[in-house]
């Protein structure tokens, strides 16, 4: 079939829209629910493993709560956002202006008597300098100042014409208190809003991160499990994998279908994470289309596919472990439960097993808190650890093979 002219519809980056959003409606009316709240109680954590698509339904909610009249504002979250609350504090401010700039400054001030108040609407746009401005005449601490500056922002706001403003961040877990530094941007930004809603001011927190970011809320401020409704997003369910792989190309001139076979199969290698779908989809898709565009029958071997996402995905990731992580990494994937939740007793005790030299229980625990820096796995807040990244237990076991030279599962 030469002269095939039909785009790759899969998208395998980190955060790009796929061609179909599967299995999220059930998050999206949860959504909704938020943003139909008179007086913000519940603000959002969304949350999941590397490769759930956490990124990609974040976008979806910002027209959603558009259309629901709120404004939106946000971005990624940097450590070096984080380092101290001024820059905390400089990146909503920096967030915030986006909204702000197009609408010009309103000021009520008392006229010279003392009993009537002035409404004037001074002709310059509330851009970052205004904020800024603001933000360094107002006396206290960071977050007084802060809190001033938002309620300036509402009170400038047509608030008959909107609901409310998101204030919405991605890659949240990377904030931290810095109680050695004494510094605290978790806390503040946690207290501003606080602070701000019992005002009754719609200032809404959304907070996407990875499953670190429910415990480093709790950390910083006890209440914020009150303050936060969480979602924890999972694989995809068959049914809504299929429609992830079939629905792309299902269109006009597509010159390939995939066979109920291979989509049982990719629905197999990816364990329904959305990221590894979109992968294995696109690595078929090119490859047919060569072998068809060459009239060849379009096939592609499991194996390569594998060895490719290995290469391209998870190497990475480990060669941020040193060997004895590594081989304390080697014990936790031959664990049965270790696509879920473990412990360090178990780990331990499946050391002692397999390995000449065994972890003791400190040791192991240290350990594990150097691969949670490394973002390889994590703890929560019941003391268990899980695996950080999807479908890492069975690459491991492919290094584990491979290294003995023996067929991998």
């Amino acid at each position: 079939m030469p002269g095939l002219k039909f785009e790759n519809p899969f998208r395998p980056g980190a955060g790009h829209m796929p061609p179909y959003l599967a299995g999220r409606t059930a998050e999206q009316e949860e959504m909704k629910r938020l943003l139909n709240q008179q007086v913000v109680l519940s603000n959002l954590v969304l949350t999941g493993l590397r490769g759930v698509g956490k990124t990609v339904l974040l976008e979806t909610f910002k027209p959603i709560a558009q259309s629901f009249r709120w404004l939106w504002c946000g971005t990624d979250l940097s450590e070096s956002a984080s380092i101290t609350e001024e820059t905390m504090a400089t990146r909503i401010l920096t967030d915030i202006s986006l909204v702000t700039s197009a609408m010009l400054v309103r000021e009520t001030r008392q006229l010279a008597l003392g009993f009537a108040r002035d409404d004037r609407v001074i002709h310059e746009p509330m851009n970052y300098e205004v904020l800024l401005a603001y933000y360094q005449k107002t006396p206290g601490l960071v977050a007084d100042k802060l809190k001033a500056t938002l309620e300036f922002v509402w009170r400038a706001m047509p608030q008959a014409a909107i609901s409310g403003i998101v204030f919405a961040y991605d890659e949240a877990q990377t904030v931290s208190d810095h109680a050695v530094e004494k510094q605290y941007p978790l806390s503040m930004l946690l207290d501003v809003f606080q602070s701000l809603q019992r005002k009754d001011i719609p200032f809404m927190l959304v907070l996407t991160g990875l499953p670190t970011l429910s415990a480093k809320l709790v950390e910083a401020r006890t209440y914020s499990e009150r303050m936060f409704h969480t979602m924890f997003l999972n694989r995809l369910q068959d049914e809504d994998a299929r429609a992830a792989i079939l629905t792309p190309i299902k269109k006009d001139q597509c010159p390939l279908q995939f066979s109920e076979k291979t989509v049982s199969t990719i629905i197999e290698l990816s364990a329904g994470y959305p990221f590894f779908i979109q992968f294995v989809c696109r690595e078929v898709f090119d490859v047919w289309i060569v072998k068809l565009e060459g009239g060849e029958v379009p096939t592609v071997s499991s194996s390569d596919i594998v060895r490719k996402l290995d290469a391209d995905f998870f190497h990475g990731r480990w060669s941020r472990a040193t060997d004895r992580q590594r081989e304390l990494l080697q014990v936790v994937s031959t664990l049965k439960n270790a696509d879920n939740e473990f412990t360090v007793q178990e780990v331990v005790a499946s050391s002692k097993e397999t390995l000449v030299k065994g972890f003791t229980p400190s040791h192991a625990s240290q350990m594990l808190s150097y691969l949670a820096e490394a973002g390889l796995v994590y703890k929560n807040r019941h003391g268990k650890y899980s695996l950080a990244v999807p479908l890492l237990a069975q690459f491991i076991k492919r290094q584990i093979a491979a290294s003995m030279k023996l067929p991998s599962a």
